[in-house]
């Protein structure tokens, strides 16, 4: 973690220390053969709240390792700004997220391959979900073992996850041990990038077996501020640190692994982006690419909250002080309790129409409920309680985002289109309406008391409706903002390169050409072992 010497030269800068980030800054420096700078804009991963399966809760509104972004006022939702955690420390959003471990359906990526995105079918990119994955059940031909990132079970089957699952089943909704298997339909418990209860990151599964090598680099507390290109080449990356402005040179490649929001507004700082929009920032343009920042994809969420007849929810650890020590005291001492447990352990997926060929919604099991998210806190109910969301995994829209400033430390403006079409309005009422009939079962009935949110009285499409204007949120899977492809306003080729820009790739979720069904952190990491597999072919 030493700091790099101004005007440095190396052959590989990896910008962004995230899922993507830093398996390709491991692999491109496993041989030796290459020297690679990994530049992080947050600190190390030293907060012990990182690390503790339950302490999402914590980072997830913690700005010293969270970004802590926000969108701009959302039309269709009453106007509401939406709040956008994203990491902001070594392991990125992989060490603030839940840990669940989710691909998507092999259809998704065989799409890709269908608009023309070679090497990007299933079949193609299940040996790099395999080669990152130590999953503790195995090599059966889908998951990996003896890979840096740990994959397990949930640690013992809590009874109300467990209640619900089978609510789940009573309702229609057919078991599936195995989100990742055969068929994603289904209901069941998640797994997760955790081991010995202990969150695996991708800084923890990549970077910790990394670390001694002498021809990696890995510099905190280091904000990129623009990619230095010369006669069309990316030559080296600008960035702060704690000395002032510093320049770092790459003799092969940069790239870019910001995520679906740190990298459009780099390339857009860097002269790389829409060319009416470089001009009203006063950016020196080269190359005009519409691509850069469009086609920002989402999953949305809402959620159903349910008072619970027994206190054996988060919200009772929340809301006792006893607990909490308590907790604290058992993970401390014996690695039990509930801090190893996210909280978020069961789910399933279905179909809003039975005419869809795969699902559309992921319905998240939640053993807490809140009253209110902020930027600031996240605020229990008072009672016992647990939630269903449904999340749409398909929505038509898209946004966007656009740097707002030439001052690379200003966010950039976060656009989204939620809620406009027939379907993606059709689509998330049929998901509370499932989850309404979940919960009406019997295998929950020692544990439902009433339903606390949207409430009983809302029951007619408009009013639901209303409530989901209301309370909605973009369920923090941000992607596509540069997508791959070889249209005019994409941003990337089917090998991760800038069009137009010699030696610079991007590697992350942002390269989605689009959404997969399912939690977005799995596919992060795929694309970042992906890439570096490309950029070492590239260089033989």
């Amino acid at each position: 973690m030493a700091e790099v010497a101004d005007e440095a030269v190396f052959d590989f800068i990896v910008s962004g220390a995230g899922s993507a980030g830093c398996a390709v800054a491991a692999r491109l420096s496993e041989s030796g053969r290459y020297s690679v700078l990994l530049l992080e804009a947050g600190p190390r991963d030293t907060s012990p709240w990182i690390h503790i399966p339950l302490g999402f809760t914590k980072v997830f509104t913690d700005e010293r390792v969270n970004w802590k972004f926000q969108s701009e006022p959302v039309a269709a939702l009453d106007n509401r700004i939406l709040y956008q955690p994203r990491g902001k420390v070594l392991g990125g959003s992989s060490s603030i997220n839940g840990t669940i471990y989710m691909r998507g359906t092999p259809a998704d990526y065989d799409g890709w391959r269908q608009r023309g995105l070679e090497g990007w079918d299933w079949d193609s990119v299940l040996p790099f979900f395999k080669k990152a994955e130590d999953n503790e059940r195995g090599d059966d031909g889908l998951h990996g073992e003896g890979g840096p990132l740990r994959v397990s079970d949930i640690p013992r089957p809590w009874a109300l996850p467990s209640a619900m699952i089978a609510a789940a089943v009573e309702s229609g909704i057919p078991a599936n041990p195995d989100f990742n298997g055969p068929e994603q339909e289904g209901t069941g418990f998640y797994q997760f990038t955790a081991s010995k209860h202990r969150r695996w990151s991708a800084a923890k599964a990549y970077l910790a077996p990394a670390r001694k090598r002498e021809n990696l680099h890995i510099e905190t507390s280091a904000h990129a501020r623009r990619i230095l290109i010369v006669d069309g080449r990316a030559a080296g990356i600008e960035y702060q640190s704690p000395a002032g402005i510093r320049r770092a040179h790459a003799r092969a490649e940069v790239i870019v692994s910001g995520g679906a929001f740190g990298t459009p507004q780099l390339l857009q700082l860097s002269g790389v982006g829409p060319g009416a929009l470089l001009q009203e920032m006063g950016i020196a343009m080269h190359r005009d690419l519409p691509g850069v920042g469009a086609h920002l994809r989402d999953h949305f969420n809402t959620y159903l909250s349910f008072r619970c007849a027994k206190p054996v929810t988060m919200n009772d650890l929340a809301n006792s002080l006893p607990r909490r020590l308590l907790a604290g005291a058992q993970y401390a001492l014996f690695q039990t309790g509930p801090l190893t447990n996210t909280a978020i352990s069961a789910g399933a997926f279905i179909r809003s129409d039975p005419r869809l060929e795969r699902p559309d919604i992921q319905i998240n099991m939640f053993s807490w409920s809140a009253a209110s998210r902020t930027p600031e806190r996240v605020n229990p109910h008072p009672f016992s309680a647990f939630s269903f969301s449904p999340v749409h995994l398909r929505p038509d829209c898209e946004g966007s985002v656009r740097i707002k400033s030439p001052d690379p430390l200003a966010p950039p403006a976060i656009r989204y289109e939620f809620l406009r079409s027939t379907y993606d309005k059709q689509a998330i009422l049929h998901g509370m309406r499932v989850c309404r009939q979940i919960a009406s079962q019997p295998a929950l009935a020692d544990y439902m008391a009433e339903e606390v949110l949207p409430g009983p009285s809302i029951s007619s499409d408009e009013d639901l409706l209303a409530d989901v204007r209301a309370r909605g949120i973009a369920n923090y899977h941000p992607v596509g903002s540069c997508r791959m492809g070889s249209e005019i306003d994409s941003a990337t080729d089917a090998r991760l390169r800038v069009h137009g820009i010699a030696a610079l790739r991007v590697a992350d979720a942002s390269i989605m050409p689009s959404i997969i069904a399912g939690n977005t952190n799995a596919p992060a990491i795929m694309i970042g072992e992906k890439a570096a597999a490309m950029i070492l072919e590239d260089s033989a």
